[in-house]
């Protein structure tokens, strides 16, 4: 079949590389080279016990003092405020704990295989350098600190996620930078890390072009329909693509092109910044989760990657620089001997929903349409094996895992 993928970035990029496996034609739809938004600035983690949602029990009683804080973790441009507090407030029930088990158990299934699911389509792309399998390190500045997040650590350990904690002295053995600053850790083993995110999505995605996949730089601005089918992508300008099917994987840009083929997706763009310190003066060998901190720690090719915060103020308005400026300081704190004499700062747009859970699943309306969208904070992490179930569900084998918490109906069903 000629299968339209819209979208290039991680995602996008998978998905078109498990289909071409099973012998499909891709024609890849972005306005953008590959890894030139989202997937260009990701943090590199490659984890499976990243299950946890966004939305956590007892949230909600952070969240007043963290919208009073500008740069704080958690930051909502006043302007935008009426837009996103609908959404909110879905997001913040999605906190209670019933609900965050069911939505953990669903991300445990979907980030498991991990690994299995990268492996075919980097051997054959020749990236699989850019992947260490050295675990990550979620430090705290004590065992006290560690017990405010025990209830998800304990639930991570209930799906399987190996975890095991780690005292000061060990703590320092494994890592001597992290000497003075953190006194217990928690070491996942089974995660890994990309050196860096943009090749490895170049990689997968000029393997796929090499393979045959066509590549239109143009914008998805709808679709022709034949009956119940999708018989063309409409572009910006009146050209089209004709195909046999259509993947949506446009990360936080999908939620227009989707209302045209289902009910309307609660999508979000949970905007992320990073730093990356090319002056990096230091030896970690982990991925580090400053838990306290809420910032990942990753060493790159380019440099020390420090990345996390979120902030609502749409597709549109200007970065606010300030909040990687934060995430620098913050990093400065943690490792107060780093070099960061040579610096670059990013922001990007996390494709998010209210449930913290991508979705994944046939459009609606249509017969030759699935959703591979909405991946929030762990795009990279469930890219691979999203990848494989919509190369199962375009084929018409049955699923690898359970896809029935990432169904495209689930918020009309909410509602």
């Amino acid at each position: 079949m000629r299968i339209a993928v819209i979208g290039n970035g991680i995602v996008g990029s998978c998905c078109a590389a498990w289909l071409q496996r099973d012998g499909h034609h891709v024609t890849f739809i972005d306005p953008l080279g590959p890894a030139e938004a989202t997937s260009f600035g990701n943090a590199g983690s490659l984890s499976p016990s990243a299950c946890l949602p966004v939305g956590m029990p007892g949230m909600w009683k952070k969240v007043p003092r963290w919208l009073l804080d500008p740069l704080g973790p958690l930051s909502v441009r006043w302007a935008y405020a009426p837009i996103v507090a609908p959404w909110l407030l879905r997001f913040l029930r999605a906190s209670g704990r019933e609900e965050v088990v069911r939505i953990a158990t669903a991300l445990r299934g979907l980030l498991a295989p991990i690994f299995e699911c990268y492996e075919p389509i980097l051997q054959r792309a020749g990236g699989m350098s850019l992947i260490t399998r050295g675990g990550c390190l979620y430090v705290y500045s004590g065992p006290e600190a560690a017990r405010q997040w025990k209830w998800g650590m304990e639930l991570r350990r209930s799906l399987g996620v190996e975890m095991r904690d780690i005292g000061e002295e060990e703590l320092v053995a494994l890592e001597p930078d992290l000497k003075g600053r953190f006194r217990f850790g928690i070491l996942a083993p089974e995660n890994g890390s990309t050196t860096d995110p943009a090749a490895l999505t170049r990689a997968i995605f000029e393997r796929c072009v090499l393979d045959g996949a066509d590549v239109v730089r143009a914008s998805a601005s709808g679709f022709r329909l034949r009956g119940t089918d999708v018989a063309a992508v409409q572009l910006d300008g009146g050209d089209e693509v004709a195909c046999d099917g259509v993947v949506l994987a446009g990360g936080a840009w999908s939620a227009r092109l989707a209302r045209q083929l289902g009910p309307a997706i609660p999508l979000e763009t949970q905007r992320g910044y990073h730093v990356t310190v090319g002056s990096n003066n230091l030896a970690l060998r982990h991925t580090v989760m400053a838990v306290e901190h809420n910032m990942m720690v990753n060493p790159m090719r380019m440099g020390l990657r420090l990345a996390g915060s979120v902030e609502f103020a749409g597709l549109k308005a200007p970065p606010d620089f300030a909040r990687a400026d934060v995430l620098l300081a913050r990093g400065k704190e943690m490792f107060p001997h780093l070099d960061t004499s040579s610096v670059t700062q990013w922001m990007g747009h996390r494709p998010c929903l209210p449930d913290s859970l991508p979705v994944i699943g046939a459009a609606p309306r249509v017969s030759n349409a699935w959703f591979a969208f909405g991946h929030g904070h762990v795009g990279m992490c469930g890219a691979a094996s999203t990848g494989r179930e919509v190369a199962h569900l375009v084929a018409g084998r049955a699923p690898g895992i359970d896809l029935s918490p990432f169904a495209p109906t689930r918020f009309r069903r909410a509602a």
